[in-house]
């Protein structure tokens, strides 16, 4: 422990610091920075050391390639785990088998079977296991559920999703398992629906009340992609509920104009559209004027800090992801993503730093937009709503 270092403090040990782990990185320092947290970084684990700039406001934590000794060396309580997907679950393990605590990246696991052991290995340690779906921890969703609960849009009669993001050729050459759905005879299952999107996936379930692995009844997939690449850029699923209540995902990678994504709970009097990435919720119901609102969110590390100092319950641990690998499943047992035809799509300029220059550096498929928003509006399939590329084969029921 540091001299400054509070005998309260959580020390938390960060596995993947770059890319998307700089956004950890940055929240450990902002928790770092408030009064009433007593979160901080004790350790890094990566290949390549953070430089003192990338620390800046860290002090001088403990860095290791070694994950488990850097665990033990620091008394980490926390590990959060923003590695490579098919590392996750020998790292949770690891990290559960020294009694460290786990805040795990989405998607959990690339297979039901890696997650069930996951989960169960987590479990028979003892230890909190926090997934990392921010969304779920978004306070729109109870502000939902009550809304759904008064009866404000009467009889719930489903969920559609829709997602229209822009990635060029960089995001798919960002990491060696990107856009694959294997790396080396392992199971990576990157793809619209289980990784950039997967939080629509999450979201729609959570708020279906249709969270857990047991409550689905069947999937069917249907799955494309315009980029040269192995998974799918451009997706939709459609999950059967236990209860009888269709949820369903349209995703693409491929939007000429990308917009936040959003979900539409459907009744028989009226709809609540839920802009996960924003907290935002619209209420239109019949006889009554459109209400917005925005929501705040609860930070998963601090949730999961609370967890562990004064008992506060756990936002997302694993069992209320289950439904979400269940998607995963199928999807990763699914066919092969069919290739989209040249004539389908057409090439822009990329919108990363490095490739806005390159006037075809990501694929866009027109019109692709309007088409992951009826799907969300009708909670149908690509091949139902007459898409031409969406042939009724490429339909993968589970």
């Amino acid at each position: 422990m540091s001299s400054d270092a509070h005998p309260a403090d959580v020390p938390v040990v960060l596995a993947g610091a770059r890319g998307h782990g700089r956004w950890h990185l940055e929240n450990i320092r902002r928790l770092s920075q408030d009064p009433d947290s007593r979160i901080r970084l004790a350790g890094v684990c990566e290949l390549t050391p953070l430089t003192a700039e990338e620390l800046t406001g860290h002090g001088d934590p403990e860095q290791s390639c070694d994950f488990a000794a850097l665990l033990k060396s620091t008394g980490a309580r926390i590990a959060i785990l923003c590695t490579p997907l098919h590392t996750h679950t020998d790292l949770a393990l690891t990290a559960a088998a020294h009694g460290v605590h786990i805040l795990l990246e989405k998607p959990p696991a690339p297979s039901y079977a890696e997650f069930t052991r996951m989960a169960d290995g987590v479990r028979e340690a003892g230890v909190a296991c926090q997934i990392g779906f921010q969304s779920l921890g978004s306070h729109a969703l109870p502000a939902v559920r009550q809304l759904l609960a008064d009866g404000a849009i009467g009889t719930l009669r489903g969920i559609g999703a829709a997602g229209a993001w822009a990635r060029d050729a960089a995001y798919f050459t960002r990491a060696p398992w990107s856009g694959h759905r294997t790396l080396g005879g392992a199971d990576v299952v990157d793809g619209a629906l289980t990784n950039p999107l997967a939080h629509a996936v999450a979201t729609s379930l959570a708020l279906a009340d249709s969270a857990r692995a047991e409550d689905v009844r069947t999937i069917e997939t249907e799955l494309f992609h315009a980029h040269d690449i192995e998974s799918d850029d451009t997706s939709c699923v459609r999950v059967s509920t236990r209860s009888g209540l269709p949820v369903t995902v349209a995703a693409t990678l491929c939007a000429a104009e990308p917009s936040a994504p959003y979900l539409v709970v459907h009744g028989s009097r009226g709809r609540i559209t839920l802009w996960y990435t924003e907290d935002r919720v619209l209420l239109e119901r019949e006889g009554h004027r459109p209400e917005e609102v925005h929501h705040g969110r609860t930070d998963l590390l601090e949730n999961l800090a609370a967890h562990l100092t004064s008992g506060e319950p756990l936002l997302v641990p694993p069992e209320q992801t289950g439904a979400f690998m269940r998607v995963v499943e199928a999807v990763r047992t699914a066919a092969d993503p069919v290739p989209l035809p040249p004539a389908v799509w057409r090439t822009g300029p990329g919108i990363n730093p490095g490739s806005r220059d390159d006037p075809a550096a990501r694929r866009i498929v027109p019109g692709v937009e309007l088409l992951v928003a009826r799907s969300a509006d009708t909670l149908s399939l690509f091949s139902e709503l007459g898409t031409p590329w969406a042939a009724t084969e490429a339909k993968d029921p589970r």
